[in-house]
């Protein structure tokens, strides 16, 4: 796998994207912009979050795009009763009676923590070492995971029954929340055709884990004009309800707003949606793309704006609209 410039590297990334695409939509009907987030997070080396009722192909998006990636790949189903150990590992007593390590599922590439938020806080934070450090310690010992190494967790409404709210550092190590919509009445027409009848087609992988770590870097090393990064970095400030905010909206109906991890994760979210449409260098559109995604879980918003309907949706475009008039 070379490339004799990164300008061509940028066309072959192109490439593999309208690949992956393509071989997804031989299991997955529309949801265009649930698979471009996820694959952004991908390139990006981040985590994603997916949010929407039971029965929107969430799993199944996961399981097919692993198979796409030629990816290591473990499903952990969270339950209730979900231990730490059952995620991590444990040690056990072997015949020669001394302890040995016996790893747990989260020893692949790419991990699906399904339903996670049907599993207690001290479970979800099992995974918290995992997706900041990409090692886990266990018995005093450190192991590293595998690399490329990502979550893609599915979660329920928090308003269903038997859910748990995930906590704040664990919501905030997901580069993306995304939120799964129920398809369109011609979407749905085609997925019933689709799935009521025998299917032959089975996407192949396009990708290796090599491919995916060089991809990576190339992102991180595409350059950013100074007006870029200070977008972001505004965006983020700006959705912060302190004194110094100039932003009365914010004020009023937010009471926590997103860390210096939003801006970096706009900034890598924008490189990388960049690449993926072939360009060489992100602008402000890509910025206001990937906004929603990467912000609508790290504003917290307070009681009046409950009360008053205000979605962190509306809050997000009030941001982006004072970020560029500033």
């Amino acid at each position: 796998m070379k490339y004799s410039s990164d300008v061509e590297a940028i066309q072959a990334l192109n490439d593999k994207y309208n690949q992956i695409k393509q071989e997804l939509s031989k299991v997955i009907i529309g949801q265009d912009g649930v698979i471009q987030n996820v694959i952004i997070s991908i390139f990006g080396n981040g985590h994603t979050l997916l949010l929407g009722v039971p029965g929107l192909a969430k799993t199944l998006l996961v399981t097919t795009l692993a198979k796409v990636l030629g990816l290591k790949y473990n499903r952990i189903q969270f339950t209730p009763d979900l231990m730490p150990s059952d995620i991590i590992g444990t040690e056990i007593l072997d015949k020669d009676k001394s302890f040995k390590f016996v790893k747990g599922p989260v020893f692949a590439n790419f991990i699906l923590a399904d339903e996670i938020n049907r599993t207690p806080p001290k479970t979800q934070s099992a995974l918290l070492e995992a997706m900041q450090e990409k090692a886990i310690t266990a018995a005093g010992k450190r192991y590293e995971l595998g690399k490329p190494f990502f979550v893609l967790a599915t979660q329920n409404p928090i308003e269903q029954e038997g859910t748990y709210p995930l906590p704040e550092a664990q919501l905030d190590r997901f580069m993306f929340n995304i939120k799964v919509d129920y398809p369109s009445l011609e979407e749905e027409v085609e997925i019933v055709k689709q799935t009521t009848t025998v299917q032959n087609q089975q996407p192949e992988a396009v990708l290796s884990d090599e491919e995916i770590l060089y991809f990576q870097h190339l992102i991180r090393k595409m350059p950013v004009n100074d007006n870029v990064v200070k977008f972001a970095v505004k965006t983020a400030v700006f959705s912060r309800p302190i004194e110094s905010n100039k932003i009365d909206f914010v004020k009023e109906y937010v009471s926590w707003g997103a860390g210096p991890r939003a801006s970096q994760y706009l900034i890598i979210g924008a490189k990388t949606h960049a690449a993926l449409q072939g360009k060489y260098s992100p602008d402000i559109d890509d910025i206001k793309t990937i906004a929603y995604p990467v912000l609508r879980h790290r504003i917290l918003r307070n009681y009046k704006a409950e009360a008053e309907n205000i979605t962190s949706e509306q809050i997000i475009d009030k941001l982006l609209s004072e970020a560029e008039k500033d």
